[in-house]
Protein backbone atom coordinates (compact mmCIF):
# COMPACT_ATOMS: atom_id res chain seq x y z
CA UNK A 1 0.00 0.00 0.00
CA UNK A 2 1.29 3.47 -0.93
CA UNK A 3 1.34 6.14 1.73
CA UNK A 4 2.31 9.80 1.78
CA UNK A 5 1.35 12.96 3.61
CA UNK A 6 -1.89 13.37 1.67
CA UNK A 7 -3.17 9.95 2.66
CA UNK A 8 -2.14 10.52 6.26
CA UNK A 9 -4.05 13.81 6.19
CA UNK A 10 -7.13 11.91 5.09
CA UNK A 11 -7.53 12.45 1.34
CA UNK A 12 -11.07 11.22 0.66
CA UNK A 13 -13.57 11.14 -2.17
CA UNK A 14 -15.30 14.31 -0.93
CA UNK A 15 -18.85 15.18 -2.01
CA UNK A 16 -19.37 18.09 -4.39
CA UNK A 17 -21.86 20.91 -3.83
CA UNK A 18 -23.88 21.25 -7.02
CA UNK A 19 -24.92 24.66 -8.35
CA UNK A 20 -28.63 25.32 -8.61
CA UNK A 21 -30.14 23.93 -11.81
CA UNK A 22 -27.47 21.29 -12.38
CA UNK A 23 -29.06 18.04 -13.50
CA UNK A 24 -26.64 15.61 -11.83
CA UNK A 25 -23.33 15.38 -10.04
CA UNK A 26 -21.86 13.41 -12.94
CA UNK A 27 -22.85 16.10 -15.43
CA UNK A 28 -21.41 18.85 -13.22
CA UNK A 29 -18.16 17.01 -12.56
CA UNK A 30 -17.56 16.22 -16.21
CA UNK A 31 -18.05 19.87 -17.17
CA UNK A 32 -15.84 21.14 -14.34
CA UNK A 33 -13.08 18.65 -15.10
CA UNK A 34 -12.97 19.71 -18.73
CA UNK A 35 -12.98 23.36 -17.65
CA UNK A 36 -10.06 22.77 -15.28
CA UNK A 37 -8.13 20.93 -17.99
CA UNK A 38 -8.48 23.96 -20.26
CA UNK A 39 -7.49 26.43 -17.53
CA UNK A 40 -4.52 24.43 -16.26
CA UNK A 41 -3.27 23.01 -19.59
CA UNK A 42 -3.90 19.52 -18.31
CA UNK A 43 -4.54 16.23 -20.06
CA UNK A 44 -6.44 13.25 -18.67
CA UNK A 45 -5.05 9.82 -19.51
CA UNK A 46 -7.21 6.80 -18.73
CA UNK A 47 -6.66 3.07 -18.98
CA UNK A 48 -9.28 0.86 -20.62
CA UNK A 49 -9.96 -0.73 -17.22
CA UNK A 50 -11.27 2.44 -15.56
CA UNK A 51 -14.97 3.20 -15.17
CA UNK A 52 -16.86 4.20 -18.31
CA UNK A 53 -17.60 7.74 -17.09
CA UNK A 54 -13.86 8.33 -16.72
CA UNK A 55 -13.15 7.01 -20.21
CA UNK A 56 -15.84 9.36 -21.49
CA UNK A 57 -14.09 12.51 -20.19
CA UNK A 58 -10.49 11.43 -20.88
CA UNK A 59 -8.39 13.12 -23.54
CA UNK A 60 -6.81 9.78 -24.33
CA UNK A 61 -7.58 6.18 -23.40
CA UNK A 62 -5.43 3.18 -24.09
CA UNK A 63 -3.43 0.25 -22.78
CA UNK A 64 -0.08 0.58 -21.01
CA UNK A 65 1.97 0.95 -24.21
CA UNK A 66 -0.31 3.57 -25.73
CA UNK A 67 -0.41 5.54 -22.47
CA UNK A 68 3.40 5.48 -22.24
CA UNK A 69 3.70 6.80 -25.79
CA UNK A 70 1.21 9.57 -25.07
CA UNK A 71 3.01 10.52 -21.86
CA UNK A 72 6.27 10.81 -23.77
CA UNK A 73 4.82 13.07 -26.44
CA UNK A 74 2.20 15.31 -24.83
CA UNK A 75 2.76 19.06 -24.64
CA UNK A 76 0.41 19.48 -21.68
CA UNK A 77 1.87 20.84 -18.44
CA UNK A 78 -0.15 18.52 -16.22
CA UNK A 79 -1.00 14.86 -16.68
CA UNK A 80 -3.76 13.22 -14.67
CA UNK A 81 -3.17 9.46 -14.85
CA UNK A 82 -6.38 7.54 -14.27
CA UNK A 83 -5.08 4.03 -13.90
CA UNK A 84 -2.74 2.64 -11.26
CA UNK A 85 0.38 3.98 -9.59
CA UNK A 86 3.07 2.41 -11.78
CA UNK A 87 1.46 4.08 -14.82
CA UNK A 88 1.81 7.49 -13.17
CA UNK A 89 5.44 6.70 -12.35
CA UNK A 90 6.01 5.87 -16.01
CA UNK A 91 4.59 9.27 -16.97
CA UNK A 92 6.95 11.00 -14.55
CA UNK A 93 9.93 8.97 -15.75
CA UNK A 94 9.24 10.02 -19.34
CA UNK A 95 8.30 13.64 -18.58
CA UNK A 96 10.06 14.74 -15.37
CA UNK A 97 9.38 18.42 -16.06
CA UNK A 98 5.62 17.90 -16.00
CA UNK A 99 3.27 17.63 -13.06
CA UNK A 100 1.84 14.11 -12.80
CA UNK A 101 -1.29 13.69 -10.69
CA UNK A 102 -3.15 10.55 -9.64
CA UNK A 103 -6.74 10.64 -8.37
CA UNK A 104 -5.94 8.07 -5.66
CA UNK A 105 -2.43 7.08 -4.54
CA UNK A 106 -3.81 3.85 -3.11
CA UNK A 107 -4.57 2.57 -6.61
CA UNK A 108 -1.74 0.06 -6.73
CA UNK A 109 -1.16 -3.13 -8.69
CA UNK A 110 -0.94 -6.70 -7.40
CA UNK A 111 1.48 -7.58 -10.19
CA UNK A 112 3.84 -4.71 -9.39
CA UNK A 113 3.61 -5.62 -5.70
CA UNK A 114 4.72 -9.19 -6.48
CA UNK A 115 8.22 -8.01 -7.45
CA UNK A 116 10.17 -5.84 -5.01
CA UNK A 117 13.32 -4.11 -6.18
CA UNK A 118 15.43 -5.61 -3.40
CA UNK A 119 14.24 -9.11 -4.31
CA UNK A 120 14.97 -8.61 -7.98
CA UNK A 121 18.45 -7.29 -7.22
CA UNK A 122 19.19 -10.36 -5.14
CA UNK A 123 17.90 -12.62 -7.93
CA UNK A 124 20.09 -10.81 -10.48
CA UNK A 125 23.14 -11.25 -8.25
CA UNK A 126 22.38 -14.96 -8.07
CA UNK A 127 22.24 -15.19 -11.89
CA UNK A 128 25.25 -13.33 -13.30
CA UNK A 129 25.27 -12.92 -17.08
CA UNK A 130 21.48 -12.68 -17.37
CA UNK A 131 19.67 -9.65 -18.74
CA UNK A 132 16.39 -8.57 -17.19
CA UNK A 133 13.18 -8.06 -19.15
CA UNK A 134 10.50 -6.46 -16.98
CA UNK A 135 6.81 -6.14 -17.67
CA UNK A 136 5.61 -2.54 -17.58
CA UNK A 137 3.51 -3.44 -14.49
CA UNK A 138 6.46 -2.75 -12.19
CA UNK A 139 7.69 0.04 -9.95
CA UNK A 140 10.23 2.64 -11.06
CA UNK A 141 12.79 0.99 -8.76
CA UNK A 142 12.35 -2.36 -10.55
CA UNK A 143 12.56 -0.70 -13.95
CA UNK A 144 15.86 0.85 -12.84
CA UNK A 145 17.26 -2.71 -12.50
CA UNK A 146 15.94 -3.70 -15.92
CA UNK A 147 17.53 -3.93 -19.38
CA UNK A 148 14.30 -3.49 -21.33
CA UNK A 149 10.63 -3.05 -20.46
CA UNK A 150 7.79 -4.78 -22.31
CA UNK A 151 4.02 -4.67 -22.46
CA UNK A 152 1.71 -7.54 -23.36
CA UNK A 153 1.33 -5.92 -26.76
CA UNK A 154 5.03 -5.86 -27.68
CA UNK A 155 6.60 -8.56 -25.48
CA UNK A 156 7.25 -11.06 -28.28
CA UNK A 157 8.68 -8.39 -30.58
CA UNK A 158 11.04 -7.14 -27.88
CA UNK A 159 12.14 -10.65 -26.88
CA UNK A 160 12.76 -11.50 -30.54
CA UNK A 161 15.25 -8.61 -30.68
CA UNK A 162 17.60 -10.57 -28.39
CA UNK A 163 19.89 -13.31 -29.77
CA UNK A 164 18.29 -16.73 -29.38
CA UNK A 165 20.95 -17.83 -26.91
CA UNK A 166 20.69 -14.69 -24.72
CA UNK A 167 20.22 -15.49 -21.04
CA UNK A 168 17.07 -13.69 -19.88
CA UNK A 169 15.15 -13.17 -16.68
CA UNK A 170 11.50 -12.27 -17.30
CA UNK A 171 9.23 -10.83 -14.66
CA UNK A 172 7.07 -10.38 -12.84
CA UNK A 173 4.16 -11.91 -14.78
CA UNK A 174 4.72 -15.66 -14.96
CA UNK A 175 1.81 -16.30 -17.33
CA UNK A 176 2.99 -13.76 -19.90
CA UNK A 177 6.56 -15.03 -19.66
CA UNK A 178 5.42 -18.63 -20.01
CA UNK A 179 3.44 -17.75 -23.13
CA UNK A 180 6.41 -15.93 -24.69
CA UNK A 181 8.63 -18.94 -23.95
CA UNK A 182 6.10 -21.20 -25.66
CA UNK A 183 5.91 -19.16 -28.88
CA UNK A 184 9.61 -18.31 -29.15
CA UNK A 185 11.19 -21.56 -27.98
CA UNK A 186 13.19 -19.70 -25.35
CA UNK A 187 13.89 -20.76 -21.80
CA UNK A 188 13.72 -17.47 -19.95
CA UNK A 189 13.83 -17.65 -16.16
CA UNK A 190 10.38 -16.60 -14.98
CA UNK A 191 9.49 -14.56 -11.91
CA UNK A 192 6.59 -16.09 -9.97
CA UNK A 193 4.23 -13.11 -10.12
CA UNK A 194 0.70 -12.68 -11.43
CA UNK A 195 -2.24 -10.33 -11.85
CA UNK A 196 -4.94 -11.11 -9.31
CA UNK A 197 -7.64 -10.28 -11.86
CA UNK A 198 -6.41 -12.42 -14.74
CA UNK A 199 -5.45 -15.27 -12.42
CA UNK A 200 -9.16 -15.67 -11.56
CA UNK A 201 -10.22 -16.69 -15.07
CA UNK A 202 -10.82 -20.38 -15.71
CA UNK A 203 -11.47 -22.67 -18.65
CA UNK A 204 -14.63 -23.94 -16.93
CA UNK A 205 -16.24 -20.48 -17.01
CA UNK A 206 -15.31 -20.06 -20.68
CA UNK A 207 -16.86 -23.43 -21.52
CA UNK A 208 -20.11 -22.40 -19.82
CA UNK A 209 -20.29 -19.23 -21.91
CA UNK A 210 -19.32 -21.10 -25.07
CA UNK A 211 -22.30 -23.42 -24.59
CA UNK A 212 -24.56 -20.37 -24.40
CA UNK A 213 -22.91 -18.60 -27.34
CA UNK A 214 -21.40 -21.30 -29.58
CA UNK A 215 -20.57 -18.88 -32.42
CA UNK A 216 -18.69 -16.45 -30.17
CA UNK A 217 -14.97 -15.83 -30.61
CA UNK A 218 -13.04 -16.26 -27.34
CA UNK A 219 -10.47 -13.55 -26.57
CA UNK A 220 -8.03 -13.74 -23.65
CA UNK A 221 -5.35 -11.46 -22.24
CA UNK A 222 -1.80 -12.84 -22.09
CA UNK A 223 -1.78 -12.44 -18.29
CA UNK A 224 -4.23 -15.37 -18.11
CA UNK A 225 -3.10 -18.88 -17.21
CA UNK A 226 -1.94 -21.25 -19.96
CA UNK A 227 -5.14 -23.38 -20.01
CA UNK A 228 -7.25 -20.24 -20.51
CA UNK A 229 -4.98 -19.06 -23.33
CA UNK A 230 -5.21 -22.51 -24.92
CA UNK A 231 -9.00 -22.15 -24.99
CA UNK A 232 -8.85 -18.73 -26.66
CA UNK A 233 -9.19 -17.97 -30.36
CA UNK A 234 -7.52 -14.56 -29.95
CA UNK A 235 -4.65 -14.06 -27.51
CA UNK A 236 -3.07 -10.69 -26.84
CA UNK A 237 -3.08 -7.35 -25.10
CA UNK A 238 -6.17 -5.31 -24.37
CA UNK A 239 -5.49 -3.25 -27.48
CA UNK A 240 -5.04 -6.41 -29.56
CA UNK A 241 -8.47 -7.68 -28.54
CA UNK A 242 -10.11 -4.32 -29.20
CA UNK A 243 -8.49 -4.03 -32.62
CA UNK A 244 -9.50 -7.58 -33.55
CA UNK A 245 -13.14 -6.84 -32.78
CA UNK A 246 -13.02 -3.61 -34.77
CA UNK A 247 -11.41 -5.29 -37.78
CA UNK A 248 -13.75 -8.32 -37.89
CA UNK A 249 -17.30 -6.97 -38.36
CA UNK A 250 -18.44 -10.40 -39.54
CA UNK A 251 -18.03 -11.72 -35.98
CA UNK A 252 -21.11 -10.79 -33.97
CA UNK A 253 -20.31 -12.28 -30.56
CA UNK A 254 -17.22 -12.28 -28.37
CA UNK A 255 -16.36 -13.92 -25.06
CA UNK A 256 -13.82 -11.68 -23.34
CA UNK A 257 -11.33 -12.82 -20.68
CA UNK A 258 -9.80 -9.63 -19.36
CA UNK A 259 -10.80 -6.86 -16.95
CA UNK A 260 -14.37 -5.90 -17.78
CA UNK A 261 -13.65 -2.17 -18.18
CA UNK A 262 -12.59 -2.81 -21.77
CA UNK A 263 -16.17 -3.72 -22.68
CA UNK A 264 -17.13 -0.03 -22.68
CA UNK A 265 -14.76 0.79 -25.53
CA UNK A 266 -15.59 -2.42 -27.36
CA UNK A 267 -19.31 -1.65 -27.22
CA UNK A 268 -18.75 2.01 -28.12
CA UNK A 269 -16.69 1.26 -31.22
CA UNK A 270 -18.57 -1.93 -32.20
CA UNK A 271 -22.21 -1.14 -31.32
CA UNK A 272 -23.63 -3.91 -33.50
CA UNK A 273 -21.69 -6.65 -31.70
CA UNK A 274 -22.21 -8.46 -28.38
CA UNK A 275 -19.44 -8.86 -25.79
CA UNK A 276 -19.73 -11.30 -22.91
CA UNK A 277 -17.30 -10.92 -19.98
CA UNK A 278 -15.89 -14.10 -18.50
CA UNK A 279 -16.74 -14.10 -14.79
CA UNK A 280 -14.08 -14.90 -12.21
CA UNK A 281 -13.76 -18.44 -10.96
CA UNK A 282 -15.76 -18.57 -7.75
CA UNK A 283 -14.84 -20.77 -4.83
CA UNK A 284 -17.50 -23.09 -3.45
CA UNK A 285 -19.99 -21.38 -1.20
CA UNK A 286 -19.21 -17.83 -2.40
CA UNK A 287 -21.54 -15.54 -4.32
CA UNK A 288 -20.55 -15.06 -7.95
CA UNK A 289 -20.62 -11.95 -10.11
CA UNK A 290 -20.98 -11.47 -13.85
CA UNK A 291 -17.64 -9.76 -14.46
CA UNK A 292 -14.04 -9.66 -13.30
CA UNK A 293 -12.91 -6.23 -12.10
CA UNK A 294 -9.71 -4.66 -10.77
CA UNK A 295 -10.61 -2.87 -7.57
CA UNK A 296 -7.52 -0.68 -7.92
CA UNK A 297 -8.56 0.67 -11.32
CA UNK A 298 -12.04 1.27 -9.95
CA UNK A 299 -10.62 3.51 -7.20
CA UNK A 300 -10.51 6.27 -9.80
CA UNK A 301 -13.68 8.37 -9.76
CA UNK A 302 -14.95 11.65 -11.19
CA UNK A 303 -14.97 13.20 -7.72
CA UNK A 304 -11.35 12.27 -7.13
CA UNK A 305 -10.29 13.53 -10.55
CA UNK A 306 -12.06 16.82 -9.91
CA UNK A 307 -10.51 17.35 -6.47
CA UNK A 308 -7.03 16.24 -7.51
CA UNK A 309 -7.02 18.44 -10.60
CA UNK A 310 -8.44 21.42 -8.70
CA UNK A 311 -5.80 21.14 -5.96
CA UNK A 312 -3.04 19.62 -8.14
CA UNK A 313 -2.45 16.73 -5.75
CA UNK A 314 -1.64 14.00 -5.02
CA UNK A 315 1.44 14.34 -7.21
CA UNK A 316 3.74 11.46 -8.12
CA UNK A 317 7.49 11.98 -7.79
CA UNK A 318 10.34 9.65 -8.72
CA UNK A 319 13.82 9.91 -7.25
CA UNK A 320 16.03 11.41 -9.96
CA UNK A 321 18.74 8.74 -9.75
CA UNK A 322 16.09 6.03 -10.05
CA UNK A 323 14.31 7.91 -12.84
CA UNK A 324 17.45 8.18 -14.97
CA UNK A 325 18.07 4.43 -14.77
CA UNK A 326 14.39 3.53 -15.23
CA UNK A 327 14.17 5.72 -18.33
CA UNK A 328 16.70 3.63 -20.26
CA UNK A 329 14.68 0.38 -20.52
CA UNK A 330 11.48 2.29 -21.28
CA UNK A 331 13.16 4.21 -24.09
CA UNK A 332 14.53 0.99 -25.50
CA UNK A 333 11.03 -0.49 -25.48
CA UNK A 334 9.60 2.52 -27.28
CA UNK A 335 12.37 2.36 -29.89
CA UNK A 336 11.75 -1.36 -30.50
CA UNK A 337 7.98 -0.82 -30.65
Amino acid sequence: MIKNEWIEKGFIDEPVHLPEGCVSEEEFLKAEIRKLCHEKDAIILAHYYTKKEIQEIADFIGDSLALARKAANTDAKIMVMCGVHFMAETCKILSPEKTVIVPDLNAGCSLADSCKAEDLKKYKDEHPGYKVVSYVNTTAAVKALTDVVVTSGNAKKVIDSFPQDEKLIFGPDYNLGNYINSVTGRKMLLWQGGCHVHERFSVEEIIKLKKQYPEAVVMAHLECKAPVLAAADVKGSTATMLTYAQEHPEVKEFIVATESGILHEMERTCPDRHFYPVPPEISEGSVGCSCNECEYMKMNSLRKIYHSLKNEWPQVEVDEAVRVEALKPIQRMLELS
